[in-house]
């Protein structure tokens, strides 16, 4: 295990001033009129290297903020699978059931808050790449944090393009009204885009850093990301040859499952990026994810709110005696290894995700039940799995097999009576043995639903949940975004 030790990413508000000015529309001059209330005014920012670290430091914030890591991500990112379902209490945000039967409308607020927030932080690391390069300070320093802001928009724009398809491409702030209003760009296109992003990224990064600036986006992340976009398009020589140089870049599979999702385990030598998020015990206000504490056990005081619950099929998903199920699904009336016992109340659910658990003696009052939980974007187990599919789709199946056996191994852990190694050499076998593995061993990580779309099965796995081809694979455009763009961006098909 390494360091836990964190960026201070906390949001500098002279920094957001301009925040709102783009999500890809315009905004009311009477609204940009508000004096800033105690913050630096954004024409005296962008002036020094201390500026330069703030306005990086915003961006990371930004990544942890309610649109980005909360109901807006649950929604769009995890309910339309058959992994997970809404939760809580039955009358509780039903909204969410739209989500999970597909009947969702372009008026859906949640998928509003996931573009707004993708585009919040697209905006900041477009701020970032305008302005710092005009900077006096140390070049190497200016280098990196360019590169940094490069791979956050790469990552938004990774993140809209698999759930809208086309949408607004906006690789600078605008200089005026006249370039607030985009249209929809080819997905193609914002595929190119985060590519040369991550690429630019990757040839800057450093590999690690020192215990300081730890939860900073590393070289290993970009190529990881970089990858999981070849992944998304099918390009399977450019996955297989970025996944086998981040297996030769230090990381290692934390032996514990269970333990790798623990606080004491964030940024292990598993981790290639997490999402930071860390209480500060003298500002009780500070801002922290809360995505911890909409799916935590509800009912008690360290839980949460019982939201983005694991489904009967889910663990019914796993092999006999897979120990990755029980670290994965909180079930009703057991005790976790960290001793808390997990209610069976009347009208709750039945399970939560255990990957989403904070222990008890973490909880502290005046935080949000998980306040120092990270959100493990990507894991390397997750990079092992790409580099198998991408390895069995180009014929090497000896390279398939074995990143395939790295993952079963540690699950195993030491019981050859469970997971046996899958040594089929057929190609479409171990195609459904590789997809069965990122099935189990990603679950409940935000995964599913789009591992699914791009395997083109959508119909045949969530066709019983009311899945409709050429219209559920991807979510509506926010109808307000429609509406401010008097008509210049489009609906996807199926929607209105």
């Amino acid at each position: 295990m390494i360091s836990i030790n964190k960026i201070n990413i906390y949001k500098p508000l002279g920094v957001l001033l301009i925040a709102a000015l783009v999500t890809t529309q315009g905004c009311k001059k009477s609204f940009l009129d508000v004096p800033p209330q105690g913050q630096q005014e954004a024409t005296q920012f962008w002036v020094s290297p201390e500026d330069a670290t703030k306005g990086v430091n915003s961006m990371y914030a930004n990544l942890r903020t309610w649109e980005n890591t909360a109901f807006a991500p649950m929604g769009v990112e995890s309910l339309g699978s058959d992994e997970a379902e809404k939760g809580s209490t039955a009358g509780d945000a039903t909204f969410f059931n739209a989500f999970d039967d597909f009947s969702l409308s372009s008026t859906e607020g949640q998928v509003k808050d996931l573009w707004k927030g993708q585009y919040q932080n697209i905006n900041l690391a477009n701020q970032v790449l305008d302005n710092i390069p005009n900077i006096n300070m140390d070049a190497t320093l200016k280098n990196r944090y360019l590169a940094e802001a490069k791979f956050v928009r790469a990552y938004s724009y990774f993140r809209l393009v698999r759930a809208f398809g086309d949408v607004p491409l906006r690789l600078t702030v605008p200089k005026d009204a006249s370039e607030y209003n985009l249209p929809r760009a080819p997905a193609t296109q914002i595929w190119a885009a985060i590519e040369k992003d991550l690429e630019e990224a990757a040839a800057v990064l450093p590999q690690t850093y020192g215990p300081t600036d730890i939860g900073r986006a590393t070289k290993g992340a970009a190529k990881g990301i970089h990858a999981k976009a070849a992944l998304y398009q099918k390009k399977w020589d450019l996955v297989l040859s970025l996944t086998n140089e981040l297996m030769t870049m230090g990381y290692s599979l934390l032996p514990n499952y269970e333990a790798l999702f623990r606080v004491p385990n964030e940024n292990s030598s598993e981790s290639v990026f997490e999402i930071q998020s860390q209480k500060i015990p003298s500002i009780t206000g500070a801002t922290t994810s809360q995505y911890a504490q909409i799916q935590g056990v509800k009912g008690v005081s360290w839980g949460g709110w019982g939201f983005n619950t694991p489904t009967q099929v889910l663990a019914a998903a796993f092999e006999p005696g897979d120990p990755r199920r029980d670290a994965t699904i909180l079930f009703a009336g057991e005790t976790t290894p960290q001793g808390d016992v997990v209610p069976d109340i009347v009208g709750n659910p039945r399970m939560y995700n255990q990957k989403a658990y904070v222990p008890s003696s973490y909880w502290q009052s005046g935080f949000n039940e998980g306040a120092d939980q990270n959100i493990r974007v990507l894991r390397y187990a997750d990079v092992l799995l790409m580099n198998a599919e991408a390895a069995n789709e180009l014929g090497n199946t000896p390279l398939a097999l074995a990143s395939l056996e790295q993952v079963r191994k540690r699950a195993r852990q030491g019981s050859s009576t469970i997971l046996p190694a899958v040594t089929t050499t057929d190609k479409t076998a171990l195609r459904l043995a590789i997809w069965h593995e990122r099935r189990v061993e990603l679950a409940m990580e935000y995964d599913r639903f789009f591992d699914v779309i791009r395997q083109g099965r959508g119909v045949e796995v969530f066709g019983p949940k009311g899945f409709k081809a050429n219209r559920s694979e991807l979510m509506p455009v926010p109808s307000d975004e429609i509406d401010l763009s008097v008509g210049v961006l489009t609906q996807n098909p199926g929607y209105n």
